[in-house]
């Protein structure tokens, strides 16, 4: 007898109609017992009116008097399939073919579905290589039974051949008695977002379900997740919330909510902005993201220029697509790309990830080679700017089952994911593993800190550009925290990198560096940084300025610098200021001066050709003369070789 009580929770939500199959089926009833002719036609009338347990009494009743009524089989498999109960399906299929394997030959094909949901590849394999011998089937079914055969193949190989996986539970800080899904983290890891699925207490809002979907928030200290807390209004409704992504820099939450008073479809996108320990009311973002289909599960890349999202809209290659949508330069988002046939199948592709290395994508699929459900697959961004051919993630992460979303660090040394446990009560919880290492993403560390005034030293909200010198590509666009001045950056290892801070009223901030290492909450990149108010007399030392070596010729990694003081001076036009030119004390003074002179030179002549006018620009050059260091180290004569421009009016 099959479980009953997981079998009605899952049949109290489909539609069933009189079974396909039968009108497959050739000919005449087989059997001439008038009991079990009239029995079966109970059954099917009692599954036309979705009484399944009804149906499968008189299905049973049809069996005791005739054993070898092989339709009953049939039938009762399909009534089975279509509500996942694939054990029984199989096994009614496997009845069927023992009494005539001859009499329907689909029966292979229908078997070996629910053998492949089941995991036992083997006998799906010899059902689907009995079933393609037949003469007498479409060509359709054929089509389907290679790729299937082929998906037998793929998982044999698989298990013979399991890639590393050990996942731990996150502990009861995290997981309850409830379902925990759709884990989120941010990129220092010290912040985890996810949903939690629980019978609904308040009476009022039954006609929304009985069970809400609400957002919990943990947060780690001394390496251990605290409990975690309901995330509060004004994110969390009584309505559903949920397949939510938390921007890198846990700054911006990107959620999903169905049957909003401003929906445009059934679920839209939101976006929610945190502003200290408190979140802004959640806006949609619109069209022509949101549109009257089912827009889902958003993922952020981390520049905060491009969602990634699941849809089932116009357009699609298969039932589901992910799609793809980028930030203009109005925080509008542009018409939305479906990610191609590199992605897509004609099957489902859901809850893409994007990591913080912004080159690769992981996604759940049931349309490329897997182990027979949703398996989670991942991609890479080749140097042409295109998605590579995705790769099967592997046994024993990928199963039979569905797998339907998982995170990676910002390290990218783990995975984070949701499974149900193995015992009755099905329950779903948090884990997390060490992902192997063909499967990682580029290794991301981080930077935190917070942005200050200078001269007061109050906390301010500010703009980040991280940018990678060798391409100009930006990496990461962020923002500090309107209230505590807080920022967390995702930054690539081994990239040389350009960092620019800015905020209206105040000199923007200039760095470079590579780092090489990444770090851990117990020793993380610090960098607290300060900006000047723009006034008189204030200068800013313009670290992203390159030249030829004992030359006065722009690099093309200065352009992005050149960019950020441009703009500065066509939003302020009452400054004017000086460019200032400085080297180390090597070589005689007489050169050092006239180097540095035409260093300067050239930014201004940049300035000038890009609209500034000359009347608010000067240019001096002054050798060795204004160090910021010593130089009798490597260290002091590179911070002393700069340029930097100076406040000489602000009107």
């Amino acid at each position: 007898m099959y479980k009953r009580k997981r079998f009605f929770g899952i049949c109290l939500f489909l539609f069933f109609a009189i079974p396909s199959i039968v009108g497959q089926i050739p000919g005449e009833l087989t059997t001439t017992n008038n009991r079990a002719k009239k029995a079966f036609e109970e059954a099917l009338q009692k599954y036309n009116l979705r009484d399944v347990e009804g149906a499968y009494q008189s299905f049973q009743d049809a069996i005791r008097h005739d054993p070898d009524f092989i339709e009953v089989y049939i039938v009762m498999g399909e009534m089975f399939q279509s509500i996942n109960e694939h054990q029984m399906a199989a096994e009614s299929f496997a009845s069927a073919i023992e009494i005539d394997p001859d009499f329907f030959p689909n029966l292979f094909f229908y078997a070996s579905e629910s053998l492949l949901a089941l995991g036992e590849y083997q006998q799906a394999d010899d059902y689907l290589k009995r079933f393609v011998t037949f003469d007498n089937i479409s060509e359709n079914m054929r089509k389907m039974a290679a790729f299937n055969l082929k998906r037998c193949d793929f998982a044999l190989e698989a298990i013979a051949n399991p890639v590393p996986f050990d996942p731990q539970n996150l502990g009861s800080n995290i997981n309850s008695q409830f379902d925990e899904y759709a884990p989120t983290l941010t990129a220092d890891e010290q912040m985890l977002i996810f949903t939690r699925k629980m019978p609904r207490q308040d009476r009022e809002n039954v006609h929304l379900g009985r069970e809400t979907e609400d957002f919990y928030i943990s947060r780690k200290a001394d390496g251990e997740w605290m409990p975690a807390e309901n995330l509060g209004e004004p994110i969390n409704t009584p309505g559903n919330e949920g397949a939510q992504s938390i921007s890198a820099d846990g700054m911006y939450l990107y959620f999903t909510a169905c049957s909003r008073s401003d929906g445009h479809g059934s679920c839209d996108i939101y976006v929610a902005t945190r502003q200290g320990d408190r979140w802004a009311n959640p806006v949609n973002i619109g069209s022509p993201v949101n549109t009257s289909s089912w827009e889902s599960q958003p993922s952020i890349s981390p520049d905060g220029r491009t969602l990634y999202f699941t849809s089932n809209r116009n357009g699609n290659t298969g039932r589901m697509d992910i799609w793809m949508s980028m930030r203009k330069r109005d925080n509008t988002w542009s018409e939305p790309l479906n990610m191609g046939k590199v992605i897509n199948t004609t099957g489902k592709e859901m809850s893409p990830f994007i990591h913080p290395d912004n080159r690769t994508l992981y996604f759940a699929s049931n349309g490329h080679m897997g182990m027979g459900g949703m398996d989670i697959f991942y991609t890479t961004k080749g140097d042409d700017g295109k998605w590579q051919k995705p790769k099967n993630l592997g046994y024993p992460i990928n199963t039979h089952a569905d797998e339907i979303s998982l995170v990676v660090s910002a390290s990218g040394n783990y995975a984070y994911f949701a499974s149900e446990q193995n015992d009755d009560t099905k329950r779903t919880d948090l884990f997390f593993f060490e992902l192997y290492e063909e499967a990682r993403p580029a290794p991301v560390t981080y930077m935190k800190g917070f942005v200050y005034d200078a001269q007061n030293r109050d906390r301010l909200g500010a703009r980040f550009e991280l940018i990678d010198l060798r391409s100009g590509e930006t990496l990461v666009k962020s923002d500090s925290d309107q209230r505590t001045g807080e920022f967390l950056v995702p930054i690539p290892l081994s990239t040389d990198l350009a960092l620019n801070v800015s905020a209206d009223g105040y000199l923007f901030f200039s760095e470079n560096f590579s780092f090489e290492d990444a770090r851990t909450d117990a020793d993380p990149h610090l960098y607290d940084i300060p900006l000047h108010p723009i006034r008189e007399g204030e200068s800013v030392v313009l670290r992203n300025i390159f030249f030829e070596t004992d030359s006065h010729t722009l690099m093309s990694e200065s352009l992005s610098e050149l960019e950020r003081l441009l703009t500065l001076l066509e939003e302020n036009k009452g400054i004017s200021i000086e460019i200032g030119g400085h080297t180390d004390n090597t070589g005689s003074f007489d050169y050092n001066k006239q180097l540095s002179e035409n260093r300067a030179l050239s930014v201004y002549n940049y300035l000038v050709e890009n609209g500034i006018d000359e009347d608010r620009l000067s240019y001096q050059g002054y050798a060795d003369t204004v160090p910021l260091m010593d130089n009798d180290t490597e260290k002091g004569k590179a911070r002393n070789r700069r340029t930097e421009f100076k406040v000489i009016t602000n009107l």
